[in-house]
């Protein structure tokens, strides 16, 4: 070729033209073949691996396995120390012969990783225990407790022995004032399984409440074999158990009630009838307010309505009857106690929400009180009626004795009122005779004289004494020994003090009859609830050890 035909241009065919000597950088190398595929493209990506170089395998490929299973590098000599205490994780072995609430209090309040394992006192079939059935079981007994005025930790306790009495060892209880879940984990791998209930609607029944810990302890009972079938029939015929006490004997008990709490703030027989009718009253108005479905705000506020209405009455006649009692033994059967004592004793056992909820409900019922009894305390002083706030404390340390009877009247009807069984009705009459014969002895003037509220902690204190020690010996709920006997102590006085003044426009006395009532209050639930602390400490719960285990957070 010359050197003019070397600078001619080149045509497209010549371009076309394979020319060995030219090369592209993606070019294969001579000497290596690839065999071509039938119609494959050979367009091939360039994370491909080229063929004929094998990348090099591991030895022995980790497992694919779970997230807490240990890494292949794990070396027990070489890891920290620093998350197990210095005397090592402390064995648990629970007494046998403890009630049931016990043990399981104390399992709830350790970690899963340091409970014991479970020790199935209920057999099932080969296969296990149907995981969803006993779940639902524990789900509905919680129901019962919850809705009946049970305690949240005393819920939880519940549903765990039930749980565990099925060998369903990894649950997880969670209750709150309006929810029950629990959630079961089979092992660290497997998924786990939930499930939750609602409590729509409550009912102070404690006879049922019985039952439901009575069924509670047979399934912790490794000597009494109830299988799933039995507890879900033994659970029906509670739920469709008639109440012990008839309408009427409820309506009479409210009205003995508050005549009992008027003679405890000096009434005398006039003032005890007159209490007992504008208490029963005030209970067929709340019951006909319940029928047409209002809220129990307006209840509380229309059965408030009769007793202040008798006792503006008896202040418009003259005729030398203590009115301030005939109101204030009208109070006394529509305080809430019970759900008092229960939100209290939530909010000192770590359940916060639960706790603000049930307080939340005192405040409810409380400003429903208020308003009715403002209400009729307003027109009464613009009518001209005269009501003396003093007048209601001219004889409470005159009487010992028909104070003691009162207060033992008052207790046994508060335990007809929560519908309480039979057989726990004298106890808890004696426990509230005694409960008002401590506050007499510390408040009397002419004894010990010691301030209302710390009298009322006192009394309150051995009230959750005796109950707890009498609700161990039965192995059942607390609630039926305590509730009825703290009758006497409620702030009645102090709440309708608190009313008179801000009806008669008085408001700074108002406000300090209502704090002294609040306190009061507060006095009654902590003292109940430290009194069942410190009767826990004298029983056979465990060893040193298992107390420290029990124990919560320091706050950090």
């Amino acid at each position: 070729m010359t050197e003019a035909e070397d600078r001619k241009p080149r045509s497209d065919e010549a371009r076309t033209t394979y020319d060995p000597e030219i090369t592209s950088e993606f070019a294969l190398p001579q000497g290596l073949a690839v065999p071509r595929g039938g119609g494959e493209s050979e367009t091939t990506s360039e994370f491909a691996v080229p063929e004929g170089l094998q990348a090099p395998q591991p030895s022995s490929a980790e497992p694919e396995g779970s997230a807490f299973s240990l890494p292949r590098t794990y070396s027990a000599k070489d890891s920290l120390v620093a998350f197990t205490p210095a005397t090592g994780v402390p064995a648990v072995s629970l007494i046998k012969d403890a009630p049931w609430q016990d043990r399981m209090r104390t399992m709830l309040r350790m970690p899963v990783t340091e409970r014991p394992a479970p020790e199935p006192v209920q057999r099932t079939e080969d296969e296990g225990p149907a995981v969803p059935r006993v779940l639902d079981l524990t789900l509905r007994i919680g129901e019962l407790l919850l809705a009946g005025g049970e305690g949240a930790e005393d819920v939880e306790a519940a549903m765990f022995a039930v749980c565990r009495s099925y060998g369903l060892d990894r649950c997880e209880p969670t209750v709150t004032f309006t929810l029950l879940s629990i959630s079961y984990q089979p092992s660290l791998v497997d998924d786990p399984v939930t499930a939750s209930r609602t409590v729509r609607r409550r009912g102070t029944d404690y006879t049922r409440l019985a039952a439901v810990f009575h069924l509670v302890d047979d399934l912790t009972d490794p000597e009494t074999h109830v299988s799933l079938e039995e507890a879900y029939r033994r659970l029906a015929e509670i739920r469709r158990n008639r109440h012990p006490y008839p309408g009427w004997a409820l309506t009479l008990a409210s009205g003995l009630l508050a005549g009992a709490a008027s003679v405890l703030v000096g009434g005398d027989v006039i003032v005890f009838v007159a209490a007992a009718l504008g208490a029963m009253l005030g209970d067929r108005l709340a019951w006909l307010c319940a029928g047409r479905g209002l809220p129990e705000f307006y209840q509380f506020t229309v059965a408030a309505m009769p007793p202040a209405a008798m006792g503006v009455a008896f202040s418009l006649t003259h005729i030398g009857v203590n009115a301030s009692a005939v109101v204030t033994g009208g109070l006394f059967a529509l305080l809430p106690g019970r759900a008092l004592v229960a939100g209290v004793q939530d909010g000192l056992t770590g359940f916060y929400i639960t706790a603000a909820a049930r307080l939340l409900e005192v405040m409810y019922f409380f400003v429903g009180i208020v308003v009715g009894v403002l209400v009729v305390l307003y027109f009464g002083v613009k009518v001209g009626g005269k009501l003396d706030p003093d007048a209601a404390l001219g004889g409470i340390t005159e009487r010992p004795l028909v104070q003691i009877a009162a207060s033992m009247l008052l207790s046994l009807t508060f335990a007809v009122l929560l519908q309480q069984e039979r057989s726990t009705v004298l106890a808890v009459t004696l426990n509230g005779g005694v409960a008002w014969s401590v506050y007499g002895a510390m408040h009397s003037p002419n004894a010990g004289g010691i301030s209302p509220v710390a009298s009322t902690a006192v009394a309150a204190g051995l009230v959750g004494l005796f109950g707890q020690l009498l609700s161990r010996f039965r192995f059942a709920s607390a609630l039926p020994y305590t509730t009825a006997a703290i009758g006497p102590l409620l702030p009645g006085s102090a709440t309708y003090f608190g009313l008179l003044n801000m009806a008669q426009n008085e408001v700074d006395k108002g406000l300090v009859s209502l704090a002294k009532a609040a306190s009061l209050a507060m006095a009654i639930a902590i003292g109940v609830n430290l009194g069942s602390e410190i009767s826990r400490l004298t029983l056979r719960v465990g060893s040193a050890g298992k107390r420290r285990a029990a124990k919560r957070t320091r706050g950090f």
